[in-house]
């Protein structure tokens, strides 16, 4: 199961149904731009589980509240103070 989550393509297919899979996936594909892009557009809440450094990207945070709101909470402190 260990090498199901580390492969790109079959991750990159759950979180395209379900952003949340994304908890799932091996942590240097949390890392992986287009694949944590694709989990937040699906589902805003999957940022929770990506890199830190998504949850500080303005671009990814927006994205992931677009799909729902509640993400913001997720988001980086210094995002969530810059209203």
């Amino acid at each position: 199961a260990e090498e199901l989550c580390a492969d790109r393509e079959l991750v990159l297919e759950a979180v395209q149904q379900n952003g949340s899979a994304l908890e799932y996936a091996a942590e240097e594909l949390c890392a992986d731009h287009e694949l944590v892009l694709e989990a937040v557009r699906q589902n805003g809440l999957a940022l929770r589980h990506a890199a830190e450094e998504f949850r500080s990207d303005r671009e990814f945070v927006m994205e992931a509240v677009r799909n729902d709101g509640v993400a913001f909470q997720v988001a980086a402190a210094e995002l969530r103070a810059d209203r």
